[in-house]
C-alpha cells in the first residue's frame, strides 16, 4: 500500500494528472454541460466534436441548443440514401458535410433580409459561421469573380473543406429555391472545375443556402447533375427545439420512405 507521502510525490501526481487528462480531455465546465444531456449517444457525440473542434463552453452550448446532433444524424441518413440510390460510396462524405437546416441566429438579422445584408453579416460573424458550417471548412473568398466569355459572374462565398479536399461554393438566396438556382450553381462549379481546381483536389461541390425549399423541386432540379450540388434551408432565429425536432422527424420519415421505395424497385 502506498503512503500518503508517496501518493503526493510530484511524479505520482503527474502520472495521475496525465491519466485523468487522457480520460477527460475537456474542462469541468464542459462536462457539467454534457451531463445535462439525457442520452449517452448525444453526450458522446458532443464530447467528441468538442474535443476535435476545440469548442468553448459557450460554443458547445450553442451547438446543443441548435440541435446539431439531430441535424447531423439526418444528414448521415441522407448520405446513406444517396449511396444506396447511386451505388457510389464516394458520395457519402460530401453528403455528411452538409446540414439542413443551417441555424444562423448569431447574425441578429430580421426576417426577411436581403442577400447583400445576409452576406455582409456572415462575413462579420465568420467565426460563428464556420462553427455552424462544421469541422473542416476554411474561408477562401467572397464575391469571387468568374469571367465566363464576355460575362462576369460573382460567387457569394467560396470555402475549402480540408476533409473533402475540395472547394465549396456557397450561393445565398433570400426566398424559395428554384431550378434556375441549380443551373447557376452548375455554371459556377464547371468554371471552378476548369479554372480553380488544383491537381490533387477533388471536384468542387456547391451549396445553395435558401430560406425556403420545396423538396420535389429540389429533387428534380438537382438530380442527375454531373456536379454535386446541395440546397439547404437557413434560419435567422434559433427555433424552438421541439418544433425543430418534429421537422427533422418528418424529414427522417420521408427519407425512410424513399429508401423503402428504392428497395422495392430493386426487386
Amino acid at each position: 500500500m502506498q503512503t500518503v507521502s508517496a501518493l503526493s510525490s510530484p511524479r505520482t501526481l503527474l502520472e495521475v494528472s496525465q491519466t485523468l487528462s487522457g480520460k477527460f480531455p475537456l474542462s469541468w465546465s464542459h462536462y457539467v454541460r454534457l451531463l445535462s444531456l439525457d442520452e449517452p449517444q448525444k453526450r458522446d457525440f458532443y464530447e467528441e466534436e468538442t474535443r476535435r473542434a476545440g469548442w468553448s463552453v459557450r460554443q458547445l452550448d450553442r451547438q446543443i441548443n441548435s440541435i446539431l446532433y439531430e441535424r447531423v444524424a439526418l444528414s448521415k441518413k441522407k448520405g446513406e440514401l444517396i449511396k444506396k440510390a447511386e451505388k457510389s460510396g464516394s458520395l457519402v462524405s460530401a453528403e455528411d458535410a452538409i446540414k439542413d437546416p443551417y441555424v444562423l441566429e448569431f447574425l441578429g438579422l430580421p426576417e426577411p433580409s436581403s442577400e447583400k445584408d445576409l452576406e455582409n453579416a456572415l462575413i462579420q460573424h465568420m467565426a460563428d459561421f464556420l462553427l455552424e458550417l462544421g469541422y473542416g471548412f476554411t474561408f477562401v473568398a467572397r464575391q469571387k469573380r468568374l469571367q465566363v466569355g464576355s460575362e462576369s459572374y460573382y460567387l457569394d462565398l467560396l470555402f475549402y473543406h480540408r476533409g473533402l479536399q475540395c472547394l465549396v461554393a456557397i450561393d445565398l438566396k433570400v426566398g424559395k429555391f428554384t431550378h434556375a438556382d441549380a443551373g447557376q450553381m452548375n455554371l459556377y462549379l464547371n468554371y471552378l472545375l476548369e479554372n480553380e481546381k488544383m491537381g490533387n483536389e477533388n471536384d468542387p461541390i456547391g451549396l445553395i443556402l435558401c430560406s425556403e425549399k420545396d423538396e420535389a423541386v429540389a429533387h428534380y432540379a438537382l438530380g442527375r447533375l454531373s456536379n454535386k450540388i446541395f440546397a439547404s434551408r437557413y434560419r435567422l432565429q434559433l427555433p424552438d427545439p421541439e418544433i425543430l425536432k418534429r421537422e427533422i422527424e418528418v424529414e427522417r420519415r420521408r427519407l425512410e420512405m424513399r429508401i423503402l421505395e428504392w428497395k422495392q424497385n430493386q426487386l
